[in-house]
């Protein structure tokens, strides 16, 4: 039953992460970062894909502010 808690909780944290990193990044390297923070929750329920997605985002050029 403990390791349920835990697990839920790492999950929970993880998904925390990729949420306010995929914003993050997004405000910078895209034009709207809402579409990035919620396309980043999508991906965060498949591990791989959202890691895949941070290092795209990540290693994209900035969007030019005007």
């Amino acid at each position: 039953m403990m390791w349920i808690i835990l697990i839920t909780a790492i999950y929970l944290m993880y998904l925390v992460f990729v949420v306010s990193v995929s914003y993050r990044l997004g405000t910078y390297k895209t034009e709207n970062a809402t579409k990035a923070a919620m396309l980043g929750f999508v991906l965060s329920f498949l591990p791989p894909l959202a890691l895949i997605y941070l290092i795209v985002l990540f290693l994209k050029e900035d969007v030019a502010i005007v």
